[in-house]
Formats: C-alpha cells, structure tokens, sequence
C-alpha cells in the first residue's frame, strides 16, 4: 500500500498476533490499540475469536472505532455481564491490558503510584486485574515504554499476579506477549523473566536495556514484521478508518 506504515499500525498487527491460534475463545483489548488488534486478529488468523460491542452483544465482525451505524452490527448472542465471568472464571478469555506499572515477575499495577498508604497518584483500583490474571490468560500493550512503567524491584501495588505466585492459578496464567512503542516481548525467558523478540524501526537492543528498570534476556534484535498489505486494509479500512489510531502515538 501506498501509504506509510505508522508506529500504531505495527503495533496493532504484532499485538493481534496475542491470539494467534487460540481459537474459540473470548478477546477482550482494553484501550485503543488493543481493541482494534483483537478485532484484526478475527479478521486475519483467528475467525472463530469471539468479541463483544462492548456492551452486551456477540458480535460476528469487529465493530469499528468512533462513531458507527449499530444496526449494520451483526449479532450473534447475547453477552451478558455474567456470562463474560462464566468465560473468565473458566479460563477462555484472553485480555490486552495496559498497566500502569510491570515489575520483572510479571506483577502489574493500575492502583496506585508510591506508597499504597499515602500514594503519590491515586489510579483506578484492582478493578478486575486480580481475578482476570489469576484465571486466564493475558497480555499487554505500553504505549510509552521508560523505567516508569518497567519498575525496578517490585511494583508499587500488584493489582494483577506475577510469575511467582502462578500456582496460585487455575492454571490458565500467562502473560502471552507484551507489546510497547519500543518492541515485542513476552515472559519466556529463563525462570519467566522478559524477554526482547523483536525491535520496532529505529529502535535498538540499548533503548530497551535503557527504558527498562530490570535485565531483559535479549532473545532477539530482528525487526518487528511489518502489517501486510491485507492487515492494513483491514485497519485502515474497516477497523478504524477514521484514524483515531494515530492519536495514541501523535502521528
């Protein structure tokens, strides 16, 4: 395609890869890019991805971002918010999330910056982090990735579980992939800890070693592959064709 690939784009084609292969299973992208990622990945790799409107439908075609006709929505169930926690509680759901703070356990935190009795900022509580990531799995997206949100040490409040406490689990806890404005990672390195898959253009193996507060296992320096010429259609097109994606990064 003509025009130039942007930095949203790449990161909504490498976050829909989150649900490659993981068939019938309920996806669930909280903010932006994370929506629009999971409603490619049905459209790409994984057509029997169930996904709602957001409100209390299944729905057979993502639904695009802003401002849309509904009743060009095809629905195919109701989806109650009951049933979204008899799909979470059984494990078949997988949410991309965006944490506040990650620690090198894979604990996140959306509660609260500094300490939790007297906190410097005050953010939106555990919300559903505790039994989402105790019963499924998930994965995330960081639009700025700095020590900030990569902490050293432990985060200020674990808000979702980490890696050391995963027997704690129903057995479905994983953080899949992690997907920030620098690269692609995921929790697969030695003893679960983060590891580097792929950089985004212009982004080198020290921008990540010094944006992150703890040792990342540089597994790999290859580039993120670029959307294909069907993804960004995809994108451009049906998901999100008023451009509200590139908002995210400025562009």
């Amino acid at each position: 395609m003509s025009e130039s690939i942007t930095l949203s784009e790449i990161c909504i084609s490498a976050s829909s890869k989150a649900w490659e292969g993981e068939g019938e299973i309920l996806a669930t992208g909280i903010g932006l890019i994370p929506r629009i990622a999971a409603g490619l990945a049905k459209l790409t790799h994984n057509p029997d991805l169930m996904m709602t409107d957001g409100e209390t439908y299944l729905i057979s075609q993502p639904a695009p971002m802003g401002k849309r006709d509904i009743s060009h929505d095809l629905v195919e169930g109701y989806m109650s918010y009951s049933r979204v926690f008899e799909n979470l509680w059984g494990g078949k759901r997988h949410a991309m999330v965006t944490p506040t703070q990650i620690d090198s356990f894979g604990q996140t935190n959306i509660s609260a910056i500094g300490d939790y009795n007297s906190p410097k900022v005050q953010l939106l509580g555990v919300r559903g982090f505790p039994g989402n990531f105790i019963n499924h799995k998930n994965s995330i997206f960081i639009p700025n990735h700095s020590v900030k949100t990569f902490v050293s040490g432990a985060v200020d409040m674990v808000s979702g579980m980490g890696y050391q406490n995963k027997d704690l689990s129903n057995g479905k806890f994983e953080i899949k992939l992690v997907v920030t404005n620098l690269g692609v990672f995921d929790f697969n390195g030695k003893d679960d800890s983060l590891q580097l898959l792929s950089l985004h253009p212009g982004v080198s193996v020290d921008d990540v070693i010094e944006n992150t507060g703890f040792d990342v296992i540089i597994n790999s320096d290859k580039a993120t592959p670029m959307p294909t010429d069907n993804e960004l259609a995809c994108i451009r097109e049906i998901l999100d064709p008023q451009g509200i994606r590139n908002s995210i990064f400025g562009e």
